[in-house]
């Protein structure tokens, strides 16, 4: 009987650490865009369908929302003197989820106003940027993500 009783602890302990968490060595889902401060058009805007099973709390905790597993966009930067700002457009409320160049998480719900997040870097740094957008349950909802040095 104790045998069972271990046997059924270190399963759930194994299933709860298989939670996937998100990972920014996965391919990105809406691909990789190369922007150089002064990028015009801005703010450069991607069509990503937002959402997914994963915990944003994963990667940092206090984030909200799920997201995929992989990012939806993978941002190559080459900075200059201004700020980046990140935000997501959506009809349903929506979540940000970012991991800068020297590994730094960044996370928002509402800070772009209504159900929309926006996150601002201030000083970036040159380099690759992994963005996930998320939402709160399972659902699926069309957003726009907007890239700007202007806002």
């Amino acid at each position: 009987m104790k045998s069972i009783v271990v046997a059924a602890a270190l399963s759930a302990l194994l299933a709860s650490a298989a939670v996937a968490q998100p990972d920014m060595n996965k391919d990105p889902n809406y691909g990789t865009v190369n922007l150089e401060s002064g990028f015009t058009p801005d703010p450069y805007e991607r069509s990503i369908l937002a959402g997914g099973s994963t915990p944003a709390s994963g990667a940092r905790s206090g984030c909200e929302g799920n997201v995929s597993e992989a990012p939806d966009l993978q941002v190559f930067f080459e900075a200059g003197d201004l700020d980046l700002t990140f935000l997501v457009e959506a009809s349903e409320d929506t979540t940000l989820l970012i991991n800068t160049p020297n590994g730094r998480w960044y996370c928002d719900d509402d800070s772009g106003g209504g159900f929309d997040p926006k996150v601002l870097i201030t000083n970036p740094q040159s380099g690759r940027y992994d963005v996930w957008v998320g939402t709160y349950g399972d659902e699926m909802v069309q957003s726009t993500l907007k890239i700007s040095e202007l806002e």
